[in-house]
């Protein structure tokens, strides 16, 4: 555990954001091999059909996900406050909360994925293999839900290394297991998605034991559960919101599919091989987001709320940096990294395009992503919940739509609606951070003598 409330903010932040960037790069390394394994080994279609699974699982587990970011802020809170006893009871009720959401969410979603898949006009080629995948991958959706949840509740308490431990040792496993079942057995995307339920298992029990056995605060016990219906209420308070943002993205993703779909398997194809490179580019803007709302939520449970400002100039400023990079390597390597993926030429100039188009503007997503974590380190996530909707549905689905449509721009017009919908969101996440309402949202703050805890 960490204490964030004192100390320089920036070596602060960095120091917290290493270990979770470095999960992230093991994690989209994972997701980038996984991708080779299946182009490579099975091909085209293989890779459009799990590539169209990854936003309708992210669309289903985004609600839950963003909920979990509300139990992870009131934990910082508390811990920043000194009240070690809350904290321990905000980890039980979330443990609660998402052994029985786990199994609902698991139910409904293997029960509408056929449905789901002809909403978004899916090529009934690749319907059987996306529902395939799909459907084994949310069967071991609990694992999931453990593992993170576990993760988010330590990245509360200031520890960002152990999570990392155990994600580089489910990442190997995984890995392993993809070059075991696709290659070898011949299990075709089956083998990919029960690569990932075992590993993800493997994470979450082996987490547990080690926690239980080693960790003052995070332990795991069905006999002393306890579900504490204030501490739920406060959560839910910031994560509901947080919830219906990642819910708004996660349909935004799957509506963007749906015009990608227009163009046919080569654009799928590309756009799913192009997105994994897009998301491993986006690593370092959002671990340094996350980062940064531990640190404010932390120095706002300890009545620093003085300390935030600093934070945030110091994590502009080292994400800035590392965006323009990431652009550079991005816009003139593309295709190179597009080949990894597939040696079909038509999906590899379309991938190459997208990187070129959305890579030049990185630092944009940078700046969205960091000025939205002090928003929600302080507990502030209506106003940003309803600045994702407008910047996401109001601008980015309409303009692709409608770009797309347009004969002399094509497919290009999808790839160009997503940097005009980062600069709205920009302008509006930064618009409303100066207005300082976000001081005012804290959930505790520390006062002298309320320590008994510790």
């Amino acid at each position: 555990m960490k204490d964030l409330s004192y100390g320089n903010e920036g070596r602060l932040i960095l120091k917290f954001a290493i270990p979770m960037l470095l999960g992230n790069v093991f994690q989209q390394m994972y997701n980038i091999i996984d991708s080779i394994v299946v182009g490579k080994y099975i091909g085209k279609a293989a890779l459009a059909a799990v590539g169209t699974s990854g936003p309708i699982i992210f669309l289903l587990v985004s609600f839950i996900i963003g909920v979990t970011m509300g139990f992870t802020i009131v934990v910082s809170q508390y811990f920043g406050a000194k009240q070690l006893d809350n904290v321990k009871k905000a980890i039980n009720t979330l443990y609660i909360f998402m052994f029985f959401t786990s199994l609902v969410v698991s139910a409904g979603g293997i029960m509408l994925s056929g449905f789901i898949f002809r909403i978004i006009d899916l090529d009934p080629a690749i319907v059987p293999d996306a529902m395939l995948f799909l459907n084994i991958f949310l069967s071991g959706l609990i694992f999931l839900f453990g593992y993170n949840g576990t993760s988010a509740i330590l990245r509360g308490l200031g520890d960002s290394k152990t999570p990392l431990y155990f994600l580089i040792g489910s990442v190997g496993l995984n890995i392993i297991l993809d070059l075991i079942f696709v290659p070898i057995f011949h299990w075709g995307v089956a083998g990919v998605a029960i690569a990932t339920v075992i590993s993800e298992a493997c994470a979450f029990i082996s987490q547990i034991i080690y926690l239980n056995r080693y960790h003052k605060v995070v332990k795991f016990s069905f006999r002393d559960l306890t579900f504490d219906q204030e501490i739920f209420k406060k959560s839910i308070r910031i994560g509901l919101p947080t919830g219906f943002q990642q819910t708004f993205v996660a349909a935004g993703m799957v509506a963007l599919y749906w015009i990608v779909n227009q163009f046919g398997v080569d654009a799928n194809a590309a756009y799913s091989a192009a997105g994994r490179i897009d998301n491993f580019a986006a690593l370092p803007a959002m671990s340094f987001a996350v980062a940064l709302s531990t640190f404010v939520g932390q120095n706002m449970g300890a009545n620093r709320p003085d300390r935030v400002k600093a934070g945030l100039r110091a994590t502009l400023i080292m994400t800035s940096v590392i965006s323009v990079f990431i652009s550079l390597v991005t816009v003139l390597f593309g295709k190179f990294l597009m080949r990894m993926f597939t040696d079909d030429e038509v999906v590899i100039k379309m991938g190459g395009d997208y990187l070129r188009i959305i890579g030049s503007f990185y630092i944009l997503f940078s700046l969205m992503f960091v000025i939205n974590g002090v928003l929600r380190g302080a507990g502030d996530t209506l106003i940003p919940m309803f600045i994702s909707l407008f910047s996401l549905w109001i601008i980015r689905i309409p303009v692709a739509w409608l770009l797309a449509n347009n004969p002399a721009i094509g497919v290009h017009g999808i790839w160009w609606s997503i940097p005009i919908g980062w600069f709205s969101g920009v302008i509006l996440y930064y618009t409303y951070y100066r207005m300082g309402y976000w001081k005012k949202k804290a959930v505790v703050k520390y006062k002298p003598g309320e320590d008994k805890d510790l």
